[in-house]
């Protein structure tokens, strides 16, 4: 079976049909549950590649979607939410059960319920970058403007640091 038929990845397909995108999902032949993977499959840059990374502010869940060859500034991140709390990194268990998605597929699209995301802003830096569609095996085209209007997710700016 193809893994463009995974019930996530038609997830993630679903929703790329239902905003008006006009990316497709892409199988590739290994699997690149990081962006190091990704990057090299798709012989791109690192920082062209989306992490879907969640995180915890006071127990709630929240998704930054950061370029790859940056780190997420936990420091800035419950500001960039407008809160001032605790940011946690969740276990395997409740990334899954508040994206429906095992880690190392995690897209930033497609989840049970909508998850407040921030989107970083060094993501503009390139024209296409790819995004997880919901399989290791699997990811989509995008720009940083379209994820943060797929996502309603705001861009971030300081948000990632090198």
């Amino acid at each position: 079976m193809s893994k463009l038929e995974h019930p996530a990845v038609l997830r993630v397909q679903a929703v790329l049909k239902e905003k008006g995108s006009g990316a497709d999902v892409i199988e590739l032949a290994e699997s690149v549950p990081t962006a190091e993977a990704a990057a090299s499959a798709l012989g791109t840059e690192l920082g062209a590649i989306v992490k879907s990374l969640v995180f915890t502010i006071d127990g709630d869940a929240v998704m930054a979607l950061i370029a790859g060859d940056r780190r997420c500034d936990t420091k800035m991140l419950a500001n960039a939410f407008g809160r001032t709390g605790l940011v946690t990194r969740p276990n395997a268990e409740r990334v899954r059960e508040v994206t429906g998605f095992a880690i190392g597929g995690v897209a930033p699209i497609g989840h049970p319920k909508p998850l407040a995301t921030v989107v970083d802003d060094s993501l503009a830096r390139f024209e296409t970058v790819y995004a997880a569609a919901g399989h290791p095996h699997c990811v989509f085209p995008t720009t940083a403007l379209e994820l943060s209007l797929l996502t309603g997710g705001a861009m971030a700016k300081g948000l990632s640091t090198t």
